[in-house]
């Protein structure tokens, strides 16, 4: 597979304050990444800076060969980067499909086929973002990211606090859309064993720096390791 996203030496942060140093890794097209680490360990910091809301210090990094890092962020979301972040950032005074239709680019992913996706949210594609749960609305921040038709998805938590059947159901949307879809993703979460089942490959920070990066699947056979690096053997 080609290559679709290289990082190399990145330094960045928030002002003056550097939280990444020296992250280093690569992604091929069509493949996932699991992103993963402690709390405050500098994985949405790396999120945030690959979508261009953060200060670089340092480093390059390039989408399909073409550089990335000297882009503003609406250059970015235009060159194929989709980001769904914590805070989820739709529309809430819009409907479900005035918030699918506003960002929509021409490509794979319309509204109609984010529905087949999520038929929750084709229930509800005439209630205002404010008349949905949680969970409804991460269905709809992931549905927002796909009409713009990414080359790479970005997915900061996307199943933080949300109720187990929704989760459920966004990894479920997820897998769709990685492993059946072909999208590239890279996929912060707390829940390691759910999403290192679906992801290709894993990294890992502490310090804002990368301490592990293997096969998903290498990580994920061996629970020691995991506890180690993250705390969590589950």
């Amino acid at each position: 597979m080609a290559e679709l996203l290289k990082v190399e030496q990145l330094s960045a942060g928030y002002g003056e304050a550097v939280v990444l140093q020296d992250v280093s890794f690569a992604l091929d097209e069509g493949a996932t990444l699991a992103l993963l680490g402690r709390n405050g360990t500098g994985k949405t910091t790396l999120i945030n800076t690959l979508a261009g809301v953060t200060r670089q210090h340092g480093g390059r990094m390039a989408l399909a060969g073409k550089p990335l890092h000297t882009l503003a962020p609406h250059q970015r979301a235009a060159a194929g980067i989709g980001w769904v972040p914590q805070e989820r950032n739709i529309f809430k005074s819009l409907t479900v499909h005035e918030n699918l239709t506003a960002v929509a680019r021409p490509g794979k992913w319309t509204p109609e086929g984010v529905y087949g996706l999520f038929p929750r949210l084709a229930e509800r594609k005439g209630n205002l973002g404010t008349q949905l749960s949680g969970g409804e609305q991460q269905m709809l921040a992931v549905g927002r990211a796909l009409v713009l038709n990414p080359r790479l998805l970005l997915l900061d938590e996307p199943l933080e606090g949300l109720a187990p059947i929704i989760v459920d159901e966004l990894l479920k949307a997820i897998r769709r859309i990685t492993r059946e879809e072909g999208l590239s993703a890279i996929i912060v979460e707390q829940h390691p064993q759910a999403i290192l089942a679906i992801s290709d490959q894993a990294v890992v920070l502490d310090h804002g720096s990368v301490v592990h990066a293997s096969t998903a699947q290498a990580l994920r056979r061996e629970p020691a390791l995991l506890d180690r690096l993250l705390g969590v053997a589950r």
